[in-house]
């Protein structure tokens, strides 16, 4: 990353009329959260889960919730815990200043489930959580196409065991085990319509822009979701990545960091003229 890559960049962003922002996981390992990135970063998040011989698309499966729910919730409730308890990087109120200044403002597209966008003050109506969101619970047999808050779920864990030890959480309508809102592995009873209408909702407000520019933050080519997403459109795209940042393509520009560092350096770039 060099100087002329940050003035293009900042040139893009002052000159924009809206701004898309779409995030992966790599958002938010500044805000302290952990990386999955391979078996090992997993299993040095969760170590109970290695002794288990469980990998992370074992364990983040549905068929973990039939196999073993106490299980299956003692990783999921550990990780509600901790996005509750995890405040959003200064690079968060970042991107919400420049989406603001623009004219048709900023829309959010991430396959983060943790909540960090809202917490940070982004509008529920323009961030398309395309894999779902942890604050939400649904029936683990579909029951009914609903989605509710966890709010009322305070999951107690054992860590040590990655166990839930509280009770399980259950369906308002049935009675049966609820599971989190998110699209898991091999997944086929995701609720998940309301996701889909703002991920299309993002897909008509890019159709009013004249300038739009993609942001592209943290986001990896193992489920390249969110890649594809802001590599269809037809602005100016900025990828701020450690490590895959490559992008062959004339009107982008590839910063690599990780997202606080990028981001600060770019605010203060907007911030000479």
């Amino acid at each position: 990353m060099d100087e002329l890559q940050l003035t293009q960049a900042a040139d893009w962003i002052r000159d924009a009329d809206g701004l898309l922002i779409t995030a992966g996981a790599g958002i938010g390992i500044d805000s302290g959260l952990p990386d999955f990135r391979g078996p090992e970063g997993f299993w040095r998040a969760y170590p109970a889960l290695r002794a288990e011989g469980l990998t992370f698309t074992e364990i983040a499966n549905p068929a973990a919730f039939l196999r073993d729910p106490r299980l299956a919730w003692g990783f999921y409730g550990h990780r509600l815990n901790l996005y509750r308890a995890t405040v959003p990087h200064e690079g968060f109120q970042i991107l919400k200043r420049w989406g603001e200044a623009c004219a048709q403002g900023a829309f959010v597209f991430t396959s983060n489930v943790d909540g960090q966008f809202q917490k940070a003050g982004f509008p529920p109506g323009q961030l398309a959580e395309c894999h779902g969101s942890i604050q939400f619970l649904q029936c683990m047999g579909s029951c009914t196409e609903s989605r509710w808050s966890a709010s009322g779920f305070a999951p107690d864990v054992d860590a040590q065991a990655a166990r839930l030890r509280s009770p399980l959480p259950r369906c308002p309508s049935c009675g049966g085990i609820a599971r989190p809102n998110i699209l898991m592995f091999e997944d086929y009873n995701w609720v998940g319509w309301r996701y889909d209408e703002l991920v299309e909702r993002a897909r008509t407000w890019l159709r009013g822009l004249q300038r739009p520019v993609t942001i592209e933050i943290g986001a990896g080519t193992a489920i390249p979701t969110v890649r594809r997403f802001g590599e269809r459109t037809t602005g100016p795209l900025i990828r701020i990545n450690p490590d895959e940042c490559a992008i062959s393509r004339s009107n982008a520009v590839e910063l690599r960091g990780g997202a606080l560092d990028v981001l600060q350096r770019l605010d203060q770039m907007l911030g000479r003229r």
